[in-house]
């Protein structure tokens, strides 16, 4: 599959609460929560004021003229939290381009952004029934903590 990744534009930080829905892992026979999830404050961090700090990157993946992943990083206190130097990953793809590479893509274009402006080390939380578990271990991420549930993984660049 042909797709393009660039640099997200401040007119399109919006788009972001779509993908921040999309990249909450529903687990196989459960129904998806209301979109209205991404508005409590513990999901807001993620894109509330996005573009604002030094620290908050984004990219986007295209295929045509259609915008169907995207990720993004910023300094935050999340649930992948590790200090106040380590920015914390969001990647999201709308369901049916999943499983083509470009995923992988953003995650490594991110990765080497994130390289060339200094920082050492990116991190993530994800759900351990993730399948992206495998992609995040192929980009360099390990598993540095965890919950009953999730894994915190940490990438060192």
């Amino acid at each position: 599959m042909d797709y393009t990744i660039r640099e997200i534009t401040e007119e399109e930080y919006g788009m972001l609460e779509d993908f921040l829905y999309e990249a909450i892992f529903v687990p196989e026979g459960m129904p998806a929560p209301s979109k209205s999830i991404v508005k409590r404050p513990e999901l807001q961090v993620y894109i509330s004021g996005f573009g604002k700090k030094n620290d908050d990157v984004g990219l986007l993946a295209e295929v045509g003229d259609k915008v169907v992943g995207a990720v993004w990083v910023r300094i935050m206190d999340d649930y992948g939290h590790i200090d106040d130097d380590t920015p914390s990953f969001v990647i999201s793809l709308i369901k049916e381009y999943r499983g083509f590479g470009i995923g992988t893509s953003l995650m490594k274009e991110m990765l080497n952004i994130l390289k060339t402006r200094g920082y050492r080390q990116a991190s993530l939380s994800v759900q351990k029934e993730n399948y992206a578990v495998k992609m995040y271990l192929k980009t360099g991420f390990e598993i540095v903590d965890e919950s009953e549930e999730e894994y915190i993984m940490l990438c060192r660049l």
